[in-house]
């Protein structure tokens, strides 16, 4: 029985356009765009901007000077963040930079710089980012079975540690969010023009994903040992005492979490991370949470930071759940065997096999 990514590679291998009726082949559903034509008043129900959309992106003045400068930016990134969001903060780029030389002054130049902006400075900041596409004010839904394609390869667990998949994946998306752009301004035709390279963007995915997926069993024989389901980390190990931020990470914890990182390539099957942060019982309760947390969030934007695509769950638990019951009267004594309390735990949930 082949496989939902055996389907796609060949219906996306065979698919052709018709010669007729471009509108209707690209199977827009917005009825504002279906029943205005050029001309139509320009409500906000039409496209006027509204006062959300000023606000968000009124200062973006300079869209040359800013691509530039989102474009140096990325390029600062390390190498090991050449992952799916800095492959779609790229093709945002690419996006914004055609539509400004195109002479576009609809707002979609805008729009993109705003998209390819969140997502590097989330990359830069090691935080969480969203891999859904948002509902952007020029953008009209087109394909919608190509984008069923896309929700299809991406909710594929095996996408989430293939990187040879989650370029073309990601630029796929934001070329559909191109052509949408293009029917929203009824250029139905240039719309259409998008679609082969689309496909093919779709099509290299799918059979990337589907390489990883074949090559999933020998890599995960020859991990040795093999990945356990739970990684407990000694928070004095990761972080100076009482600390938890990034500035507070020692270099024994960053080479254990780069560990963790590469481990994480070699597991197919990996579909969510859940880290808890925990600290000792010394101190009063609102600050062990608040550090226990802290600790959580800082290992979670730094496996971030490190190409870790897949959703992560993030809590701080203070000083529940001990692993060690200590009654040294010295504290010097008490830190030490308190120690195996202070840790993060990193839970691998991997999909059913």
């Amino acid at each position: 029985m082949k496989t939902p990514l055996t389907v796609l590679v060949c219906a996306l291998t065979l698919t052709a356009c018709a010669d007729h009726a471009a509108r209707a082949r690209l199977g827009i559903q917005d009825p504002t765009l279906l029943q205005s034509g050029i001309g139509a008043s320009q409500d906000e129900a039409a496209g006027a901007a509204n006062p959300q959309w000023i606000n968000a992106y009124a200062p973006a003045a300079s869209g040359g000077t800013a691509l530039a400068s989102l474009q140096a930016r990325l390029n600062r990134l390390p190498p090991e963040q050449n992952g799916y969001f800095r492959a779609k903060a790229q093709c945002w780029i690419s996006a914004g930079q055609e539509a400004r030389q195109a002479g576009d002054h609809w707002g979609f130049v805008e729009e993109a710089i705003g998209q390819a902006a969140v997502i590097t400075l989330g990359l830069e900041n090691g935080t969480s980012l969203s891999a859904a596409n948002p509902a952007l004010r020029t953008v009209s839904v087109v394909r919608p079975d190509l984008w069923k394609i896309v929700n299809t390869i991406k909710s594929d667990p095996v996408t989430a540690s293939c990187r040879e998949a989650q370029q073309p994946l990601a630029c796929a998306e934001v070329e559909l969010m191109q052509a949408g752009h293009d029917a929203w301004v009824r250029n139905f035709a240039h719309a259409e023009k998008r679609l082969p390279d689309i496909q093919d963007n779709l099509r290299k995915s799918a059979e990337s994903a589907l390489q990883c997926k074949q090559a999933a069993p020998a890599s995960a024989a020859a991990q040795s040992p093999a990945m356990p389901r739970t990684v407990t980390l000694r928070a004095d190990s990761l972080f100076r005492f009482d600390g938890g931020n990034d500035a507070a990470m020692l270099s024994a914890g960053r080479r254990e979490l780069d560990k963790v990182a590469r481990s994480m390539k070699t597991t197919a099957t990996l579909r969510e991370l859940r880290i808890t942060g925990y600290t000792d019982r010394l101190g009063d309760n609102a600050h062990n949470q608040s550090l226990s947390l802290q600790r959580a969030q800082t290992v979670a934007a730094y496996l971030r930071a490190r190409g870790v695509t897949v959703p992560i769950a993030i809590r701080g638990l203070g000083s529940a759940k001990p692993v060690a019951q200590c009654r040294q009267t010295r504290r010097d004594e008490l830190v030490r065997c308190l120690a195996p309390n202070r840790r993060v735990e990193i839970e691998f949930v991997v999909a059913p096999s």
